[in-house]
């Protein structure tokens, strides 16, 4: 391996660690800032990926870390929707339907408690997968700053000693 691509390796890591740090692309990062198509997005190792779910169809936005387009053709998914207490998964395969789209339909609906896991695999990629609430309501950062407080321990205020 030449210097060059050592380097290049060395900025990479370097680049991503520090935008991964700065940028925090947590759940509650994603739920409080606005999605391109309106959906919820989640991050899922080199993607960003945006599920926009309806009754009967999904739609999954295929970006990379700077939200532009990731081309989804040859690629493939499959969503897991789970509604309500019996856990019953719906399995929806999701083909390419747009530059980087990737949709499925189905007989299921969506319900506040829907969770739908994606699993998704592009040509020459590992697939990756994430798991999305769509109904969940959009949450401000700056209000999930709640400090929370050390916990005394209990268990140390009864010092026992034999003579």
């Amino acid at each position: 391996m030449n210097t060059l691509q050592v380097s290049t390796l060395l900025i990479g890591a370097a680049l991503t660690g520090a935008s991964l740090f700065a940028v925090a692309h947590t759940e509650e990062y994603f739920d409080s800032v606005e999605s391109p198509h309106g959906g919820q997005m989640r991050m899922s190792g080199p993607y960003h990926l945006e599920l926009v779910a309806r009754d009967k169809e999904i739609v999954l936005y295929v970006m990379d870390h700077a939200n532009s387009k990731l081309n989804t053709k040859g690629g493939s998914g499959k969503a897991s929707i789970q509604t309500g207490k019996d856990k019953a998964r719906i399995p929806v395969k999701l083909d390419q339907a747009g530059d980087n789209i990737l949709k499925g339909t189905g007989d299921f609906s969506i319900k506040p408690e829907t969770v739908i896991t994606v699993f998704i695999e592009l040509p020459g990629r590992e697939a990756y997968s994430a798991s999305f609430t769509p109904l969940k309501p959009k949450t401000k950062l700056a209000m999930k700053t709640k400090a929370t407080k050390p916990q005394a321990d209990s268990g140390n205020a009864h010092h026992h000693t034999h003579h």
